[in-house]
């Protein structure tokens, strides 16, 4: 098998093994590492179709992470996809009013970053044992409300590891913070900053660029890792789901051998949508990649425009996970569409924090075909929901919501015919509020736990376990900061 080596988007000329990409997280240049060349699957996807989802993530992840034994990656696997998880096949597959649902939610957060942040303490233990690395790991994270939760449910007590999530305070759903506030773990840190999440992201970003910060760790013994999507160990499980989605479409007979499918994916940090570009670039029959926005519609615009302008007013809205104007992984695909050009993706990287804004060349937007954009509004995503539930009994989170509504215009713009596949990123129980308003048509002055217990009635589900423990759990994280206080709550808490 051909050795995959990872290099920075910001300066191509070092590479690193995948065990010291994972470690590292992000690049010293402040590049994200991508794999010297897109692996493409070596076993057939009929092949594929006759195994369950643990053997199709040992196929995907092996030709990413060729360092990894065998034995080492299967047992990362194993470790990760296990009862944590409320259904035997991880990922199941819904019909429903013409398209195929992945529920990504059945971990033990309920949002699709269980996924592979489920795997990802594991991948890094392992990798820190290859790397001979001694000293703990401090994993630095900022959420828009999943990542941290689950970032936070996968390392809390894992040894060698200590983790800090900041998230904005105000800018999550109450289960949301709820599940963060009450994390266990001597190791675990979550605080609450006054801004929005891009402000979270540029100050955990700026604390991974301070030098003199790194050097004091070093002293102490300690290194920075990140659990975001700008960590390749984040991205490589995710790429799994959209193999193992085609290949159990292929295997229940909803679709024939090579027949191309459509993939819409609820889009914020762009990561989520960049894993199936990945599995599509693997040999996967993808045909469009369908990038769904909310109102902060970066994205749209940039699809539209080739401008990726994030001068605008920032939205706080009912899908929070994707409020987010910085959306960092796109750093890869600019990479990849420029030619591999580290230099080019520096320059627009430049301007992007010096002036808020950059515009790619018309051959790099050629490079963009298999994807469109789409948004829904807040109203939009409410009467989705609506519509949904009347439809079939079917209960939509507001982040999926959005992904539907946005494959419902593309359908009638285009009469596209299509299967499609919906990444479903999250419960409806991690935002009952806005579900229960949005089936209802009113606001609810009930308390949120009550809604809780009146969604499982409504729906015929039962309430998850990730939400029945909250109910009663003490609040442990209760600290707010200021922005410009960030690099103090790491040190404090690090006792630096």
């Amino acid at each position: 098998m051909e050795e995959i080596l990872y290099k920075s988007t910001r300066d191509s000329s070092k590479t690193v093994t995948a065990s010291q990409a994972i470690l590292k997280g992000l690049s010293d240049d402040g590049g994200l590492f991508v794999p010297t060349k897109l692996p493409v699957l070596d076993k057939s996807i009929k092949e594929l179709a006759g195994m369950d989802y643990k053997g199709i993530a040992y196929e995907v992840m092996k030709l990413f992470l060729t360092d990894f034994t065998e034995e080492e990656l299967k047992n990362c696997i194993e470790n990760a996809y296990d009862d944590k998880f409320d259904t035997k096949e991880i990922v199941p597959i819904t019909k429903k009013d013409g398209a195929y649902f992945l529920e990504l939610y059945h971990g033990a957060t309920i949002a699709f970053k269980d996924m592979a942040l489920s795997i990802l303490p594991h991948l890094m233990t392992t990798s820190a044992k290859k790397n001979n690395i001694k000293n703990e790991i401090v994993i630095l994270t900022a959420t828009s409300g999943d990542t941290g939760k689950a970032a936070l449910a996968g390392f809390a007590d894992v040894p060698g590891t200590r983790i800090i999530v900041f998230y904005p305070k105000g800018g999550v759903s109450f289960i949301q913070e709820r599940q963060m506030v009450t994390q266990k773990g001597d190791n675990t840190l979550v605080v609450g900053i006054k801004g929005n999440f891009d402000d979270a992201q540029t100050g955990v970003k700026k604390i991974f660029g301070d030098k003199q910060l790194a050097k004091e760790l070093e002293e102490k013994g300690f290194q920075f890792s990140s659990a975001n999507s700008i960590n390749i160990g984040r991205l490589v499980p995710q790429v799994v789901y959209y193999v193992y989605a085609y290949a159990k479409l292929l295997s229940d007979g909803e679709i024939a051998e090579g027949e191309k499918i459509n993939v819409v994916v609820p889009t914020g940090n762009f990561g989520n949508i960049l894993a199936a570009y990945f599995a599509k670039n693997m040999g996967i029959p993808i045909e469009k990649l369908i990038c769904a926005s909310n109102e902060n519609k970066v994205l749209f615009d940039f699809f539209e425009t080739g401008v990726y302008d994030r001068n605008r007013e920032f939205m706080l809205t009912n899908s929070p996970s994707m409020d987010i104007l910085i959306s960092s992984n796109l750093e890869r695909l600019i990479y990849l569409i420029a030619g591999e050009d580290s230099k080019k993706n520096a320059d627009l990287m430049k301007q992007l924090s010096d002036e808020g804004r950059y515009e790619i060349s018309d051959d790099m937007k050629d490079k963009l075909s298999g994807f469109v954009g789409g948004y829904s509004t807040q109203q939009e995503t409410c009467a989705k929901i609506k519509d949904m539930y009347d439809k079939t009994g079917y209960v939509l989170d507001t982040h999926t919501a959005v992904a539907a509504k946005v494959y419902d215009d593309y359908v009638k713009r285009t009469e596209d015919k299509t299967k499609t596949v919906i990444a479903s990123t999250a419960s409806p129980y991690k935002f009952t509020v806005s579900v229960m308003e949005a089936i209802e048509g009113k606001k609810s002055d009930e308390p949120d736990f009550d809604l809780v217990d009146r969604l499982s009635r409504l729906s015929g589900t039962k309430v998850p376990n990730a939400v029945e423990e909250i109910k009663t759990a003490p609040t442990r994280h209760d600290h707010v900061c200021e922005i410009q206080d960030m690099v103090n709550e790491v040190k404090s808490f690090l006792n630096l």
